[in-house]
C-alpha cells in the first residue's frame, strides 16, 4: 500500500483524525504501517485507547481506496491527498490538515491568495449585499473567494465572485454526494466550472452538527484571512473566525446595525481586535505586499454591475419588502400589498429571473441584490 492510498483509506475510518494518523504514523514508522499493525501495537500509541484501537483494527480491511476512487470518478470528482504534488500549501500548514480532499474542479497555486467571507444563513437584504460586493471587487483584484456554500451570505460571496470572473472555493460540510443544502446544486456547479468544490469527507458522509464546525477549519486554514459579514455569537462564521486566530490567519468584521441580531458576531470580533471593514481596501491593506497602491484605490473603486433587467410595479414592491430579509409567503403578501393569488405565480417568474429564492417552509428570500432603479417600472 502506498502513502496515498494509505491516507485515503484512513479517511474511510470513522473517528481516526488528521492527528491521531499523525501519531500513529510517526509511533509505527509509516502510514501503511498502520494496516500491519496489531491492536496492541496500535494502543502503544498515546491517544489510542483500546476502543478505538479494535475501531481501526476492525474498519481497515474494510476501508478500500482503489473503489472509493473509482465512486468518485463515476461522480467527476477526484482525491488529493497530501502525498500529492497538488495538495493545497495553506492546508499543509495547520494543525490538522485534512487525510484527502474530494474535489470537482480545478486547485491552482494562486488559490494560496484567497480570502474567505462567510455568515450567517439568516442574514439581512444588507448583508448579503455587503457579501456580494466584497466577494465582486476581492475577485477583481486577483483573490479567490473560499466560503462553505451554505445559504445566506456564504452563497452570496460565492455569486459575486462567479460574477466578478474569479475564482471560488466551496468548501462542504458533508460529502460530495450529499450536498447541502439541496437547492444549491446549480451554483456548485458553477463554481466548480471556475474553482472548485472541496470536501474532506469520505463519500455517503451526511452532513450534521459536527462536520460543519469540523470543515470550518479548512475555510480559515485555506486564506489569508476571514471576512465576517452578519453572524451571532453562536454562529459557525464565529467557529471560523476563532479557528482563523488559531491557525494565525486575519480576521475582519463588517459592522452591521445595532439593533439587528446578525450584527452582535461582527460587533464582537471588532471589540476584540478584529479589523473593522468599510470597504474591501480595509481587507487588502492587509496584505499590501500583494497589491501596490493603485491597485489597492482601483480594487476599492470598483463597482459591481448590476443586473441586467428591471421589474414591474408588482414585482418592485415584492424585491422592496424582502429587501430587509426573508419572509413566509403569507407575510411577504401582506407587506408588498400584492394579492396571495398574484405572488404565487409572479414569484415563478422571480426566480426563473434568480431575482428571489424558494425556501422550505413557503419562505421566500432574495436572491441577488436587487438592482439600481428596481422600483422605476419596465
Amino acid at each position: 500500500m502506498t502513502d496515498r492510498e494509505a491516507y485515503i483509506a484512513l479517511n474511510l475510518i470513522p473517528q481516526l483524525g488528521p492527528v491521531r494518523v499523525r501519531a500513529l504514523a510517526a509511533h509505527l514508522g509509516s502510514l501503511p504501517a498502520i494496516f500491519e499493525a496489531s491492536e496492541a501495537d496500535l494502543r502503544g500509541c498515546g491517544g489510542i485507547g483500546p476502543e478505538l484501537a479494535a475501531t481501526i483494527v476492525k474498519e481497515r480491511g474494510r476501508a478500500d481506496p482503489v473503489a472509493e476512487e473509482a465512486a468518485c470518478r463515476r461522480l467527476g470528482a477526484r482525491i488529493v491527498t497530501p502525498a500529492d504534488d497538488d495538495y493545497p500549501t495553506p492546508l499543509r500548514e495547520i494543525h490538522d490538515p485534512p487525510l484527502a480532499l474530494y474535489v470537482v474542479g480545478d486547485l491552482c497555486p494562486a488559490d494560496r491568495h484567497a480570502v474567505a467571507v462567510v455568515g450567517s444563513r439568516r442574514c439581512t437584504h444588507y448583508g448579503r449585499s455587503v457579501a456580494d460586493r466584497l466577494a465582486w471587487q476581492l475577485a477583481q483584484a486577483g483573490m479567490t473567494v473560499v466560503s462553505g456554500l451554505a445559504r445566506g451570505i456564504d452563497m452570496a460571496a460565492h455569486e459575486g465572485a462567479l460574477r466578478a470572473g474569479g475564482r471560488t472555493l466551496a468548501v462542504l460540510g458533508g460529502a460530495l454526494d450529499r450536498l447541502y443544502p439541496p437547492e444549491a446544486r446549480p451554483l456548485a456547479d458553477r463554481i466548480a466550472a471556475q474553482g472548485a468544490v472541496v470536501s474532506e469527507f469520505s463519500l455517503g458522509r451526511e452532513p450534521d452538527r459536527t462536520t460543519f464546525p469540523y470543515r470550518n477549519r479548512l475555510i480559515s486554514g485555506w486564506s489569508l484571512g476571514v471576512v465576517v459579514v452578519e453572524a451571532d455569537r453562536q454562529s459557525g462564521a464565529m467557529i471560523t473566525a476563532a479557528r482563523a486566530l488559531d491557525q494565525g490567519r486575519a480576521v475582519f468584521a463588517v459592522p452591521g446595525r445595532v439593533d439587528q441580531p446578525m450584527s452582535q458576531g461582527p460587533h464582537a470580533l471588532i471589540r476584540q481586535g478584529a479589523k473593522l471593514v468599510e470597504d474591501v481596501r480595509d481587507v487588502l491593506e492587509e496584505f499590501e505586499y500583494l497589491f501596490p497602491p493603485a491597485a489597492l484605490d482601483a480594487a476599492a473603486a470598483a463597482s459591481p454591475p448590476a443586473p441586467g433587467f428591471r421589474f414591474d410595479g408588482d414585482e418592485a414592491r415584492v424585491v422592496e419588502a424582502l429587501a430587509e430579509g426573508e419572509l413566509d409567503a403569507d407575510t411577504l403578501a401582506r407587506r408588498s400589498g400584492v394579492p396571495a393569488s398574484r405572488l404565487a405565480s409572479l414569484l415563478v417568474g422571480l426566480e426563473i429571473k434568480r431575482v428571489v429564492r424558494m425556501l422550505p417552509g413557503r419562505r421566500v428570500a432574495l436572491a441577488v441584490s436587487p438592482p439600481r432603479g428596481a422600483g422605476d417600472g419596465a
